[in-house]
């Protein structure tokens, strides 16, 4: 890695969070939060369902974890399934709200809509709604990027250029999809360097603390599975307790070695999960 991932400040933490489904649970969110918070990480994230349903409700945790908790939020804003009219309304009701911060995605086709819909969508990548956003906002925009590559993209140079692209639209800082092995982070680290990309890239970990979290963690993400947690889960997958625990030693050992390599930050993927987190972060208190 270059000297601009090595020589730098502290490893920052942050997490991601998401909304509850159902709104008689969402009174919930909020001491799941104010744990989160204790734990002092640098930002919280938080997401919003396909063609961004539940966006509300992001809203109000957003602005809830700014405000109250005084931690940096990251709003999720998707484009997919959205107009410009769409997009100046949510914008001005995050920023209403207190929330400058957004996680600029293209996000995924909602299943109520149609191909003829898809293929006349106004922003067709990550790129056009950070553009557009930069335009048209004073917003802080950050953006996804994928060690393995996107699914859908034809092949991970492709998908470079598509990252390139996106930083040159505005984006100030990355956040990478999952990943279970950290060799892929560190040669995605290699090849943004030698493109130029600058700004700061943030390792998303996702603890897998049971053997069915993997499948459709997996399925969803397109992030490969290493022998090592292949066989972790085929060790401890039937004991729910001894598989929670392999998973969170499995999280620590990732996060210790990315450290040791100096990354940027480090964003677990939380699930709303305090416990879990809270045990990652305290095995590693000494690391932050």
């Amino acid at each position: 890695m270059s000297e601009n991932r090595t020589n730098h400040k502290k490893t920052g933490i942050s997490f991601e969070v998401f909304p509850p489904k159902k709104d008689e649970e969402f009174e919930n969110v909020y001491p799941i939060l104010r744990e989160l918070g204790s734990l002092h990480p640098d930002f919280i994230s938080c997401t919003y369902g396909a063609g961004g349903s539940r966006a509300g409700k992001t809203i109000e945790i957003t602005s809830f974890i700014q405000k109250e908790l005084k931690i940096d939020a990251v709003a999720h804003i998707t484009c997919v399934g959205f107009t410009r009219e769409d997009l100046d309304r949510n914008c001005e009701a995050l920023q209403k709200a207190g929330v400058n911060h957004v996680l600029a995605l293209r996000g995924d086709r909602p299943q109520t809509m149609t191909d003829e819909q898809y293929d006349r969508r106004e922003f067709h990548y990550a790129a056009d709604l950070v553009r557009y956003l930069k335009g048209h906002t004073d917003l802080t925009i950050s953006g996804a990027c994928y060690p393995e590559k996107h699914f859908e993209s034809p092949s991970f140079e492709e998908d470079l250029r598509r990252l390139k692209e996106k930083v040159d639209a505005g984006v100030s800082s990355l956040i990478s999809q999952m990943f279970f092995d950290n060799d892929y982070f560190y040669r995605f680290l290699e090849k943004t360097d030698a493109m130029g990309i600058r700004v700061p890239i943030h390792a998303g970990i996702m603890p897998i603390t049971t053997a069915g979290q993997l499948g459709t963690t997996v399925s969803l993400s397109g992030s490969s599975v290493p022998k090592k947690l292949a066989d972790l889960i085929a060790t401890y997958g039937d004991d729910r307790e001894d598989m929670r625990k392999a998973g969170i030693d499995y999280a620590v050992n990732q996060i210790r070695d990315l450290l040791k390599h100096g990354v940027d930050g480090v964003h677990i993927y939380s699930m709303n999960k305090v416990k879990t987190t809270t045990e990652i972060c305290r095995a590693l208190q000494s690391s932050f």
